[in-house]
């Protein structure tokens, strides 16, 4: 029943939970077969109301345990709004391991290098993590993070119902804190969360509040859902679309101001 409240209660709160999320929450991630299933449905608004952007390169990481096939459909979307998006080429992410940053890091340094501009990074759960410290490594090559109910803060054994598939796979290895950044990186950083997230405590998804970084919260959506959910894709459209020196925080337009209804708590 504590469950229940807390799950109820949680549009309400002011301050960041970053506590693991409900069973209740855990158990109906199913939900995010119907944001999929509501694609279809909303396409064509998101295809004429999502503005078109200036071609730049776009790089998106999948979450735990996915690969580039979780983000294809988001990627496709945005080739159609005109970008230049590449999935990451790592097969599934298995967590932190010897080598990856520095593949990241090549990645980002070859887009970077063939298309002569600034790159987009968006990140997916785990992968807004890597998003987030990529570009604090080289922000001089990187335009803007966006990321998608991502553990950015909080103790991981706490706060996520992953932890336990986490800590297999890196074979009980103890989590580096000082390889997770304790604030945004030096570019426009936005955060995208649910307070419905089941697998990851959505305070954690909270961003700390400055001149260059937003948070969006898109309501009842799952984790599981947030590379499919048309509210997301409208958002993620919304921030790509900013001139690379015009960053604005977020501002949905006519009804999709009613779309978007709370407010983000702040961290301190």
């Amino acid at each position: 029943m504590s469950d229940l409240i807390a799950s109820l209660a949680a549009p309400f709160n002011r301050e960041p939970d970053e506590r693991c999320p409900s069973i209740l929450l855990y158990g109906i991630e199913g939900r995010a077969l119907l944001e999929l299933a509501s694609l279809p449905w909303t396409l064509p608004l998101l295809l004429r109301d999502v503005p078109r952007g200036d071609g730049h390169s776009v790089l998106v990481l999948p979450g735990l345990l996915a690969s580039d096939h979780s983000t294809s459909l988001l990627r496709r979307f945005l080739r159609s709004r005109g970008y230049d998006v590449h999935g990451w080429k790592q097969g599934n992410n298995l967590g932190p391991r010897e080598g990856l940053l520095e593949a990241l890091q090549h990645r980002v340094e070859s887009l970077h290098q063939t298309s002569g501009r600034k790159i987009s990074l968006i990140g997916w759960s785990l992968g807004g993590v890597y998003a987030r410290e990529l570009a604090r490594a080289m922000p001089e090559k990187v335009r803007q993070v966006i990321t998608l109910g991502s553990p950015l803060y909080g103790a991981p054994e706490t706060s996520s119902n992953a932890w336990q598939v986490f800590r297999f796979l890196t074979r009980g290895q103890a989590v580096d804190e000082s390889a997770r950044g304790n604030v945004a990186p030096p570019v426009p950083t936005t955060s995208i969360y649910s307070r419905a997230d089941g697998v990851v405590g959505w305070g954690c998804s909270v961003e700390r509040p400055g001149p260059m970084t937003d948070n969006i919260e898109i309501n009842v959506a799952s984790h599981l859902g947030l590379g499919v959910n048309p509210l997301v894709w409208y958002a993620v459209g919304d921030r790509l679309a900013l001139p690379e020196d015009g960053w604005t925080h977020f501002a949905p337009r006519g009804l999709y101001r009613s779309l978007f209804p709370f407010k983000a708590p702040v961290r301190s």
